[in-house]
């Protein structure tokens, strides 16, 4: 004799839990994060000026600035990955 179980089906979902559901995931924002700094950095990139180092012999260099911005979007990349992305040990 065999005997067979039926799936117990879930309670329709409000549309407002689904929504909120997926507004509140911390991945979500942590990307959009990283996409706000990289979007600085080309807007920088595109609009943004030089830094210009005058040394005492009246001698200069000019560095674009996006390459201080671009830095600084890695290091907050790299932590806001770490700090988001990692897997916590079960």
């Amino acid at each position: 004799m065999t005997t067979t179980m039926q799936d117990q089906s879930s309670p329709p979902r409000s549309p407002r839990t689904d929504w909120t559901s997926r507004i509140l995931v911390r991945e979500m924002w942590a990307t959009v994060a990283i996409a706000a700094m990289w979007l600085a950095v080309l807007f920088v990139g595109i609009y943004g000026g030089n830094a210009t180092f005058h040394s005492v012999d009246s001698s200069y260099s000019t560095i674009p600035s996006v390459i201080f911005v671009s830095l600084f979007a890695a290091l907050g990349t790299a932590s806001v990955a770490k700090r988001v992305f990692t897997r916590k040990p079960e």
